[in-house]
């Protein structure tokens, strides 16, 4: 995630060790909203933003990364607003975090396997590698069609559901 990951991987800052950004969440809950609202035609950004409780200007600035990322379509004019660019199958929770925050899992700002270490640090990398392959895995495994489902992937319903999941340490 943009900026943040170094900090949120190094444990460092009031943010916690993991984090998803107000960026990630703003998108997910708007692609999800859109796929929702498919069969209405194009979605005012206004509706999106009322639905899900959304900052108007915030989420403007996150449409326009979405678009530029392929994942929604946009239409001017009276009868314009956003639209999804593909099925909502075809549209990972990966794909929008990407399109607003870039690399799922970065170091320093660097993707983990781009990483090289030394001395008493060498055996950092493969944690880091481990745990950018995990996250994927999660994130490439849930599509907007299965969240407007309501419907999640048993890989990732099951292990939400243990007590101990929500828990912290």
């Amino acid at each position: 995630m943009r900026g943040a990951c170094a900090q949120c991987l190094q444990g460092h800052g009031d943010n916690g060790p993991t984090r998803i950004s107000a960026r990630a969440d703003y998108a997910v809950r708007a692609v999800v909203e859109l796929a929702v609202r498919q069969g209405e035609g194009p979605v005012k950004a206004e509706a999106v933003a009322t639905a899900q409780d959304i900052p108007h200007k915030f989420l403007e600035g996150i449409l326009g990364d979405l678009r530029r990322g392929g994942v929604v379509d946009s239409r001017r004019g009276g009868g314009g607003g956003y639209r999804l660019a593909r099925e909502a199958a075809e549209i990972t929770v990966a794909d929008v975090i990407r399109a607003v925050d870039g690399p799922i899992v970065s170091v320093r700002g660097e993707r983990p396997t781009g990483l090289a270490y030394s001395g008493t640090a060498e055996p950092l990398l493969p944690p880091w590698i481990a745990l950018r392959d995990k996250v994927r895995r999660i994130l490439e495994g849930v599509t907007i069609a299965d969240l407007a489902a309501g419907a999640l992937p048993e890989p990732v319903e099951r292990p939400a559901a243990e007590p101990a999941a929500g828990e912290n340490p």
